[in-house]
């Protein structure tokens, strides 16, 4: 019997792999690197656009402002400066130093340019450019812009599902293509066997039809016979190779259905994709707008805030020039006051010494005079003594 090939059924988790996903970007990192490039690409763009602004600069030079073109006037002079010494040999140093001035220029063109985004989207609708090299590279890092935004809006999970699940949708369609092909080979070689086989029998029958005409007139019954019994073999054996070949032709008509089924269904399976790849294409669009009606609103409040900012600052200065002085005067009467406290406690010291002093002085004299008092009632009462003893002695 033939094989039959399985019936590739895309799985319902792998479908909703495909499906597009919710796009919750890290705000702060993306907006950081998305800005990065727009601000890159806007640079490249105005980089292409300074020649011709330079060689039209009187009709632009009102639009301008005397800044950028006083800036695009100072970039031109380097520019033929160094084109001047690339031109001559030798200086290699004084080279490098006005390439270096040279770039320095091209930056701060670039910055007062970003510095009024107005003035850029208007130049590039009134400057006309031809077709130059770097339009190639621009649109080249666009297109870098477009697919980094799409790597990171696609976490590395979902990619390699999304991989798996086509690589796999892949192998199963080759395995159905070589299992048809191996079935038709099947079919051409039971179709070959059998012509071959067919071809045989038609060869032994002329063969028989030969010995027949040489027997024929001695053995007229037999050929008959043989003949007859020959002929029957050949129906049998073309009908049962009509049959065969009436069961390798359903064969043929099943897998036929079976490879038209898969096609129909691929193709089912390629135009939802396809939907979903416009639903994405739209929705990322409106990711765009909304993230230019952000950014337009942010930018508003940032000015707003930047003038707020501006006039706290000035506050702030004129407040630190008053803490300032209010600081000197304060340290001078701090110095004042520890002069004092100083003097204070200088004259409390003398004032204690003092006390000290007296308390031993007085200290001192009050035992003086005690010793003193203390040596007369001494000598008193020794008066008394000896009085009382000669009494003592008159009496006996």
């Amino acid at each position: 019997g033939m094989a039959t090939p399985e019936r590739a059924v895309t799985p319902v988790g792998a479908m909703k792999l495909l499906e597009p996903c919710q796009l919750k970007p890290d705000s702060t990192e993306t907006e950081r690197i998305l800005t990065v490039l727009d601000e890159t690409i806007t640079k490249l763009e105005m980089t292409r656009l300074i020649p011709r602004i330079i060689g039209s600069l009187e009709r632009f030079a009102r639009l301008l402002g005397p800044e950028i073109t006083g800036s695009l006037l100072e970039h031109q002079k380097l520019s033929n400066e160094v084109q001047h010494l690339l031109s001559s040999p030798g200086e290699e140093e004084i080279k490098r130093a006005r390439e270096q001035c040279l770039k320095c220029s091209l930056r701060h063109i670039l910055r007062l340019f970003l510095a009024n985004p107005l003035l850029c989207q208007g130049l590039k609708y009134e400057v006309q450019v031809g077709r130059s090299p770097a339009d190639v590279f621009i649109k080249a890092f666009v297109e870098f812009r477009d697919f980094t935004l799409e790597k990171i809006l696609t976490s590395p999970t979902e990619e390699k599902e999304k991989i798996k699940v086509v690589e796999e949708m892949s192998l199963r369609v080759d395995q159905n293509k070589e299992t048809i092909t191996a079935l038709q080979a099947e079919l051409a070689a039971a179709i070959q066997s059998q012509k071959e086989e067919v071809d045989k029998k038609d060869k032994m029958i002329e063969d028989l039809k030969t010995t027949m005409e040489n027997l024929a007139k001695d053995c007229k019954a037999d050929i008959r016979q043989m003949q007859l019994e020959g002929k029957k073999q050949q129906k049998e054996k073309v009908k049962a190779s009509q049959e065969r070949c009436a069961r390798l032709q359903e064969d043929i008509q099943h897998m036929q259905a079976q490879f038209t089924s898969l096609v129909l269904e691929h193709r089912a399976s390629e135009l939802v994709l396809r939907k979903r790849k416009c639903r994405l294409e739209v929705e990322i669009e409106n990711w765009i707008q909304k993230y230019d009606t952000d950014m337009a609103e942010k930018e508003a409040t940032y000015k707003h805030i930047q003038a707020v900012y501006t006039e706290e600052k000035a506050q702030l200065a004129q407040l630190m020039e008053k803490h300032a002085l209010l600081l000197q005067e304060y340290s001078q009467i701090e110095e004042e006051r520890r002069m004092l406290k100083q003097k204070e406690e200088e004259e409390l010291q003398k004032e204690a010494k003092r006390n000290r002093a007296a308390t031993c002085i007085q200290a001192y004299w009050k035992g003086y005079l005690a010793r003193i008092i203390f040596k007369a009632k001494l000598k008193k009462a020794r008066a008394k003594k000896k009085g009382k003893g000669k009494g003592k002695g008159a009496k006996k």
